[in-house]
């Protein structure tokens, strides 16, 4: 089994300090490392609750990554790695952006340490302000024919007014790494809208939220993921997951506010997109 790092990753844990980092076979595959302390066992225990839980209906099933089991993969010192659809395995050219969701993101047994970490971090981002935060993203820059990554550092402390912009630049044509340009939004109308968009499913997504009460998903981040090789198609292949579950607790009954409120928030932010491009487009 030929494994190596992931291409595209543009948030969460790395190989770092002798500690493994996640790694993607040819069979589309991605193996992410169980987290120490409870962490690893609480996202095993999540995959295998939401697999086999049949109240969870398949239009909503599909913007979670499909769980394969835990294994211990060689070349990584013996490591149990959760195994999970790549989420990117069939794109060639994807553009990909990670949000994480809510305006707390510690979780209910948290250590007031663990607290305090976390609301330091979430201060110096959009978390409490917006609900969310952009943890990071990369663009296919169609001018320069390459990757576009914006330091993960710079892009956690920028404010509502960055969002709006990282947000255009995510799906603009023009200049990436140019900061004097603005952004021209030339894909919003084909990856946040249409029938298939991404405004659409995170409406879907919403409507399920508005009502389930098994999981509350503390730290839990959506992926917005597009093809840029089928940009001129209907929808680009846009497509909306669900990602980082090592802090999902039972909802016990209880609508997940935390979630629910950051949801409803970048839905906002990702229709005033929309809406000013359609202003243009008329003007």
């Amino acid at each position: 089994m030929h494994l190596k790092a992931p291409e595209h990753q543009v948030a969460g844990h790395i190989a770092k300090d002798g500690k493994p980092g996640p790694l993607v076979d040819d069979k589309g595959r991605f193996f992410k490392p169980l987290q120490g302390d409870s962490r690893g066992e609480i996202e095993v225990k999540f995959y295998e609750s939401f697999s086999s839980n049949t109240e969870v209906p398949d239009h909503i099933r599909r913007y979670f990554p499909v769980y394969h089991g835990t294994q211990a993969v060689e070349g990584s010192d013996g490591a149990t790695m959760i195994v999970l659809e790549n989420l990117l395995s069939k794109y060639s050219k994807p553009s990909v952006m990670d949000v994480k969701m809510g305006s707390r993101t510690w979780y209910p047994e948290a250590s007031e340490e663990y607290i305090q970490k976390c609301l330091r971090k979430d201060a110096r981002s959009t978390t409490v302000s917006s609900g969310f935060r952009i943890s990071g993203f990369e663009v296919f820059d169609h001018r320069e024919l390459s990757f576009w990554k914006p330091d993960r550092k710079l892009l956690n402390g920028i404010k509502v007014d960055g969002v709006r912009v990282a947000l255009r630049k995510f799906v603009s044509s023009n200049t990436l790494s140019d900061t004097s340009s603005k952004p021209d939004s030339a894909f919003a109308s084909s990856v946040y809208g249409g029938s298939n968009g991404i405004l659409t499913q995170l409406l879907e997504l919403k409507t399920w939220f508005e009502n389930q009460t098994f999981y509350h998903f503390n730290s839990c981040s959506i992926l917005i993921i597009y093809e840029n090789e089928a940009i001129n198609d209907n929808g680009a292949r846009a497509q909306v997951k669900l990602v980082d579950f090592a802090h999902v607790h039972d909802g016990n009954g209880v609508i997940d506010h935390n979630f629910l409120g950051g949801l409803c928030s970048f839905i906002n932010f990702v229709r005033d997109i929309l809406q000013s491009v359609d202003e243009s487009t008329e003007n």
